[in-house]
């Protein structure tokens, strides 16, 4: 382009890339998120090239860590449906069905990666985002971090394997988080599970130095050099404790409906917390299709016509028949377009293998 030296050229290139690499002479290797103007939304280029070069680091011997981190104020805000809702309307399913499976590929590598994978996770996290990182051997979070799973507000459900890693929070907290897109913050996050670690943003710098100091892949190693930085809150685990008492009454529940009136019972209490009246609100204007853990198409007035409150399609919890949700987990016949993912047969993450052995 005229009128740019090489160096400024250079810095718009970098700029334009949905995702950095920094490989480094050091055994530390950093993926970065680069769409920062949409919160690191994800992408087909984006999951493909994470893809291809989280598979050589892992192949590579002079390989000792792997950190993934986002630029700017968020992690990952999650897939990027808009660009897959704005390809179906137009015709294009194919494209929508590619980037789903390189993203959820994507996701099992990470859950199984042979080398110590850390996620810094400092900012937004949703959806798309958590699979990229709930997965990973070490789930680093700070005091801005904000996590979500708002997929049922779409008209989508929780995927990207958020059924395992929901399911192995404490009591039902994971039901909870699922059906209300409830944020936590980066405390809360620690004191749940979902993160491993918590440490202040600004120490990341530090970390990120001394996570490329270490020389040898062991996962106990890494471990120490994060728990160097880290905080804990006993404050929070105790707010989680009390919390539960009442999630495990309601989301213990066996149908979402059975859920929401237990949600109300408790509203009418005078000391209800704040909370509950975010869930029973959240779930109310949610699909009921997606409370039932499935996909309907009905994300019309969120992406598109702002403001207006979506019509979901059927309407109510109790038109939503057991048949419907059951359609929606069988295999497609009859159908050369479309086929079950197969994902490879791969053993549990390095963390795991190594607390195996304790």
């Amino acid at each position: 382009m005229q009128g740019l030296s090489s160096t400024e050229l250079f810095r718009r290139d970098l700029a334009e890339r949905p995702v950095l690499f920094e490989e480094e002479h050091s055994g530390a290797r950093k993926v970065i998120l680069n769409r920062p103007s949409k919160l690191n939304s994800l992408n087909l280029e984006t999951v493909s090239q994470m893809f291809s070069k989280l598979k050589m680091y892992e192949d590579d011997p002079a390989v000792n860590v792997v950190i993934l981190k986002g630029n700017g104020k968020g992690f990952c805000a999650g897939g990027d449906v808009f660009q897959n809702i704005c390809s179906m309307l137009t015709g294009h399913w194919s494209f929508g069905a590619s980037f789903y499976k390189k993203q959820l590929t994507l996701d099992h590598l990470i859950a199984t990666y042979k080398k110590p994978l850390v996620c810094l996770i400092n900012g937004v996290v949703m959806g798309g985002g958590a699979g990229i990182s709930m997965h990973a051997s070490f789930r680093v979070v700070t005091e801005k971090t904000v996590f979500a799973m708002p997929e049922a507000i779409l008209g989508l459900f929780p995927d990207v394997g958020a059924s395992h890693f929901l399911s192995k929070l404490p009591g039902h907290f994971g039901e909870y988080l699922g059906l209300t897109g409830a944020r936590l913050d980066g405390e809360t996050m620690l004191a749940c599970g979902l993160a491993t670690h918590f440490v202040l943003s600004k120490d990341l710098p530090l970390l990120e130095h001394a996570l490329a100091s270490v020389d040898s892949p062991n996962a106990s190693e890494i471990e120490s050099v994060i728990n160097k930085c880290a905080r804990k809150s006993s404050a929070k685990e105790e707010e989680l404790h009390k919390r539960l008492e009442r999630i495990n009454k309601c989301f213990s529940r066996q149908t979402v409906e059975g859920i929401l009136h237990c949600l109300e019972e408790e509203l009418v209490d005078n000391l209800a917390e704040k909370w509950i009246a975010e869930a029973v609100n959240s779930m109310k204007s949610a699909s009921p299709t997606s409370l039932k853990i499935t996909l309907r198409a009905g994300s019309r007035a969120i992406f598109f016509d702002r403001g207006q409150k979506p019509k979901w399609e059927p309407p109510k919890l109790e038109l939503v028949g057991a048949e419907t949700v059951e359609m929606l987990f069988k295999a497609l016949e009859d159908d050369d377009d479309w086929s079950c993912l197969q994902l490879p047969d791969r053993s549990s993450n390095v963390l795991d293998q190594a607390r195996s052995k304790l």
